[in-house]
């Protein structure tokens, strides 16, 4: 009885460090996006992602050397594959935030999960249970809602519907780049699956910057720092929270980003938020917790 309490303490406390470490990311991340938004396309995307990789890789070598820990990692071909998911979804995320709402553009990005039970009926052939299909059309009529405002009211309908495909690409490297970091999370060290992904993004993003080089100017260096820090500080914490959480607690868990963004939105940039864009966020929250809680039989058969 005493071990079973004890392993009950255990899990709690195990649980409660998973919240935190993702309510952390999301808030983190929603920072980030206030940098980008804040630069307006000033910069070209493949300087701010250069300089996001730059920063993030200083950070995570001294913190591998502090730490004495081997970089370079046991599963280095799925560490690179995450890397490269990682970097277009960047380049995917950045890119829409510079034309969309805050809020809109991270909504859409929470579509992943259906994403991610797509990819794995068409590629790994499982089975997709009825609810599965239920929560995918929930989820795309909530996309439907949150893009509505924009469709209604910008007169560049065609920059429009290019930002959201845009922000649904990145949602979809998204899926399967945290697929790769579930599996990754069993047996590589938190840093080193960090560490890999600024280590691509950096020559990824080289020969955009040749042909299209903008040099920042004043206050723009501060948001350009602000990307690195907080996306550094943002997958740390996501990195361990899934380490901590199972993936359907944790991908809801980590929708707070959402609710700190559209925060953002209204009191720095005055975005209005529209009944549309609230139901459209209720309905991809909802996709999101079905898809994860179909998912959790399977996630015993087959660990991510």
């Amino acid at each position: 009885m005493r071990e079973k309490q004890l392993a009950g303490e255990f899990n709690f406390e195990k649980n409660l460090k998973g919240i935190k470490f993702l309510i952390g990311s999301g808030f983190a991340f929603s920072l980030m996006s206030v940098c980008v938004k804040a630069i307006g396309g000033r910069i070209p995307i493949s300087e701010l992602v250069f300089a996001r990789a730059s920063i993030s890789i200083i950070i995570t070598i001294f913190f591998l050397y502090k730490n004495k820990i081997n970089p370079w990692g046991y599963q280095k071909k799925l560490l690179i594959i995450r890397g490269l998911l990682g970097t277009v979804g960047l380049f995917c995320i950045f890119k829409a935030l510079t034309i969309l709402p805050i809020a809109t553009a991270t909504v859409i990005q929470y579509i992943y999960p259906t994403f991610t039970v797509i990819c794995a009926y068409i590629i790994l052939k499982e089975f997709i249970l009825k609810r599965i299909i239920y929560s995918i059309i929930i989820g795309w009529i909530g996309i439907v809602l949150v893009s509505q405002p924009e469709l209604n009211t910008n007169s560049n309908i065609r920059e429009t519907i290019l930002a959201i495909l845009i922000a649904l690409l990145g949602a979809l490297m998204t899926s399967l780049a945290y697929i790769c970091v579930r599996k990754l999370s069993s047996k590589e060290h938190p840093l080193v699956i960090i560490y890999y992904f600024p280590l691509v993004s950096i020559p990824f993003s080289i020969p955009f910057i040749i042909n299209d080089f903008v040099l920042p100017t004043g206050i723009d260096w501060l948001w350009i720092i602000g990307i690195g820090i907080f996306t550094q500080i943002g997958q740390l914490c996501i990195t361990e929270g899934l380490r901590l959480l199972p993936a359907g607690q944790a991908t809801s868990l980590n929708y707070s980003q959402v609710i700190f963004a559209s925060i953002w939105g209204v009191l720095i940039f005055q975005e209005r938020l529209t009944s549309s864009i609230y139901l459209g966020g209720f309905c991809v929250l909802i996709s999101t917790i079905i898809s994860m809680s179909a998912s959790k039989p399977q996630k015993q058969k087959y660990e991510l």
